[in-house]
Formats: C-alpha cells, sequence, structure tokens
C-alpha cells in the first residue's frame, strides 16, 4: 500500500537549514512560516503554499503560532498513484504557489480529520495531493481571477485583520469594524472578503475564535466557561455546541 507521511504541526520561530531524500508539500491554516530555497523567500500562509523537490536544500522559520500541514512525498511511491507521473512534474522546481479558497478549506477539513483520526493519513494524503494537482493543472486558466483576487487581497490585508481580530475575540466584532480597518464599505468589504476567503466574514470570525478556543482547551487549565468568555461566546453552552458543530467532538471530550 502506498505511504506517505503527514503531519499536523506548529512549526517554531528557530531557524532550520536542511534537505531530504523525498519531495514536500507545505499548506497552513494559519500563521507563518518564512521558507527560503534556491534564492526565492516568501512566506507561508493560508493563502501561499510551497511545493519543495526532493533533495533540495531550503530554510524555514515559523512564528511558533502556525498551523502547518506538512506532507512527505517519497518520489517512488508517486508511480503507482492515478496521474502520478503528472503529479511528479508538479515537483520539477521547487514553487511557491497562491492557494484559492477551496483549497484552504479542503487543508481545514483534513487537518481536522487527521487530528480525529491518524489512522487514515495515508488516505487523507493522496487526496490532498489529488486536490493540489487539480488546481495547479488548471491555475493558467485562472489568471485573469487571481489578479482580481490580488487587487482586493491588497485591500484585505488579512494577516492585519487576523491580528486585530486576535486581539479582540473577547469583543462583541462587527463587519463594520472590519471593514473600516481596511478603508472599504461594509457591503464591498463583505463581497471582497468572501471573493478572497471563500466565507462571509462572521464565518471567519465564528471560525478564528474556535481554533483558538482548541488551543485553550487543549493547553490550558482553564474552564470551559472562561475559555467560552476568552473567545467571545455569551455562554458555555452555545459555546460547547459551536465547538462540538465545527470539530465534532464536545470540548470537555477534546481535553
Amino acid at each position: 500500500m502506498v505511504q506517505f507521511e503527514l503531519h499536523n504541526r506548529n512549526l517554531a520561530p528557530e531557524q532550520v537549514s536542511h534537505s531530504h531524500d523525498f519531495h514536500q508539500l507545505i499548506l497552513a491554516t494559519c500563521g507563518v512560516t518564512e521558507l527560503a530555497m534556491e534564492g526565492q523567500s516568501e512566506r507561508v500562509t493560508a493563502r501561499r503554499g510551497c511545493l519543495i523537490p526532493s533533495s533540495r536544500h531550503h530554510e524555514y522559520q515559523g512564528d511558533g503560532s502556525n498551523r502547518t500541514l506538512v506532507l512527505d512525498i517519497p518520489v517512488k511511491h508517486l508511480a503507482v498513484l492515478e496521474k502520478g507521473s503528472e503529479i511528479e512534474r508538479l515537483f520539477d522546481k521547487p514553487r511557491f504557489f497562491t492557494v484559492p479558497p477551496a483549497l484552504n478549506q479542503l487543508t481545514h477539513a483534513l487537518t481536522n480529520q487527521l487530528e480525529q483520526c491518524p489512522a487514515l493519513q495515508n488516505e487523507i494524503a493522496v487526496l490532498l495531493l489529488r486536490a493540489l494537482y487539480m488546481y495547479l493543472q488548471d491555475e493558467p486558466k485562472q489568471v485573469a481571477d487571481q489578479i482580481g483576487v490580488r487587487c482586493i487581497s491588497e485591500r484585505l490585508d488579512l494577516e492585519r485583520l487576523d491580528a486585530w481580530l486576535d486581539q479582540h475575540l473577547a469583543d462583541d466584532i462587527r463587519v463594520e469594524q472590519l471593514a473600516a480597518l481596511c478603508a472599504l464599505s461594509p457591503g464591498h468589504f463583505h463581497a471582497c472578503f468572501r471573493d478572497l476567503t471563500g466565507v462571509t466574514p462572521l464565518a471567519y470570525v465564528q471560525r478564528r475564535r474556535l481554533e483558538h478556543a482548541r488551543t485553550l482547551v487543549r493547553h490550558s487549565a482553564l474552564s470551559l466557561g472562561h475559555i467560552a468568555m476568552l473567545v467571545g461566546f455569551r455562554d458555555q453552552g452555545s459555546f460547547s455546541r459551536a465547538y462540538r458543530r465545527y470539530f465534532e467532538i464536545a470540548p470537555s471530550s477534546d481535553r
């Protein structure tokens, strides 16, 4: 059976420099990792992914708060995959690429699935590779759309919005506040934000609240009621219901 190594990692804020004898796919759901290889240097974020060919030297440094999906791909195992030779060509050279909203949503879903069912990492890895191939195969057809997204992205500085949100998770957050940060009207902001991320602003805020809550649930001794308050829920009951819907597990069980 084909075997791939898939890990959900938090990359520490320390510089690592190495190479390895397998290809690697790097996708992030939150946070930032600085990555450099062969003269290219970019930030791996929820909007930018990276393909690292086998034996290519690279350096990286995380921010300590990233959530990063790392897929190790032994070259010999690609040959037995459907369209394996086409997927292999994706790794002809080092490559950074724009992560579209659909792929970002899939990455979120598969990251959660991996945490709940580690034994399915091989099946999840194959699904992720096929999705990536389908997207990158169609990439030239999407140039015009990507130019539009980049223009929107310049107005919607998502990293700045994330930083603001992280400081105000306990507050009542309104679309009007987020729009003002980007100097846009609420209606225009809402449309642009959905085009860029694939979700509404309030759905994005809810997701960020829950992602932060999960870190506190798993790595702190705070009560669930206290955590609910810290991430902006009015009571523990509504927090627990939202947590269970999103992660498919109750916070008490996740702890």
